[in-house]
């Protein structure tokens, strides 16, 4: 087992090349780069993708380039565009910065934020509690809820009880989670009906000078509507995938021999079926980690007004942030890859028959 997780760790590094290649070089060809953006924002227009919409806009900036080839900086002195490229490391090729890059984030060095004039890292670590908070309750909250049921569900198929919790399964899943959040607000934080959650932040004001046990009730009291909309669709998605892998089981030749060896129903469940049903289940722990932590909560921290790494990420990607974009997306690429040698550690575990030396093998 220990030359497979050797193996796994050393794939890690050609899959973060990999990514950050891509990424980097995408990058290359989109317009409105970091030297727009810092010449939209000097001459006052704010945001330089409005350059783009084809209409003029009182400056420079829409659809005008020097001779930098730079939009909106027609009349600009080519010192001041070339102090502009040297402040954001432009003035190189391509292919140094890149290695550049890489070889700093192989220490977690990041750099400085563009636009913030912050240390990367002092960034990410400042926005990162709120999706670990998020991702740890909304997947506490759907695997709680949705492995129960699924089996629940198994172990009753075909019975009304299936049959309605299926209909609200299907409901559930065809809610897309920012509508659903929209919808809680509306209805419990003071849009239309009922304000007993507040509206946005995971505190109120004067926490600090809270009671222990004030400020753990103001913090859940806080996260209540969005993690029930996060948790609306993996909660939806994890009960199926719980429901089928369990009925699969028990259709099997095995259980058939344990229940007639005279076993009950609960050690065949649980003693038998269980470890076997878990393990489709597990497969799919990395994908939804990633999502829950930082794909999902993008719009749910925006209609919450909460400050995490996924609207991080959204905003750096548009105002053209290189340093938080590509840390941010190198730090999530390389948890979600940590997690999914998680998940294979996790198999063996529950079912110490795998072996995935032998299959490497």
């Amino acid at each position: 087992m220990g030359a497979y997780i050797v193996r796994r760790l050393l794939l890690i590094i050609p899959t973060l090349i990999g990514i950050m290649i891509i990424n980097f070089a995408l990058v290359q060809f989109l317009p409105g780069g970091p030297v727009e953006q810092a010449i939209a924002d000097i001459q006052g227009q704010g945001d330089v993708f409005g350059g783009f919409a084809g209409g003029e806009q009182d400056g420079a900036v829409t659809g005008n380039e020097g001779d930098s080839g730079y939009i909106g900086s027609q009349g600009l002195p080519p010192e001041f565009i070339a102090e502009l490229e040297a402040q954001f490391g432009l003035d190189k090729p391509p292919l140094e910065r890149f290695l550049t890059m890489l070889g700093n984030y192989a220490t977690f060095d990041f750099g400085e934020s563009y636009f913030r004039k912050i240390d990367v890292m002092d960034l990410v670590l400042e926005k990162m509690p709120v999706s670990i908070t998020l991702g740890i309750w909304t997947m506490l909250l759907s695997y709680l809820v949705s492995i129960p049921l699924g089996i629940r569900k198994a172990v009753k198929d075909g019975s009304s009880f299936d049959t309605w919790t299926s209909g609200i399964i299907i409901a559930a899943y065809a809610i897309p989670a920012f509508l659903f959040g929209i919808m809680l607000l509306v209805l419990f934080a003071g849009g239309s009906y009922w304000q007993i959650f507040p509206l946005r932040g995971l505190t109120s004001d004067g926490w600090e000078d809270m009671t222990v046990i004030g400020k753990v009730l103001d913090y859940l009291w806080h996260i209540v509507l969005p993690v029930t909309a996060l948790s609306i669709g993996g909660f939806a998605t994890l009960t199926i995938l719980t429901k089928n892998s369990f009925l699969d089981e028990i259709k099997k030749q095995y259980v058939m021999t344990a229940r007639a060896k005279g076993l009950t129903e609960r050690k065949v469940l649980y003693g038998h079926v269980f470890r076997n049903g878990m393990l489709i289940v597990i497969a799919g722990f990395p994908g939804v980690f990633v999502s829950v932590f930082f794909t999902g909560s993008l719009l749910i921290e925006t209609i919450f007004s909460l400050d995490g790494l996924g609207r991080l990420f959204f905003e750096a990607a548009i105002g053209r942030d290189y340093p938080v974009m590509f840390a941010t997306l190198y730090l999530t690429t390389l948890i979600g890859l940590i997690v999914a040698l998680i998940g294979d550690l996790t198999y063996v575990l529950i079912d110490p028959r795998i072996d995935f030396e032998k299959r490497s093998g």
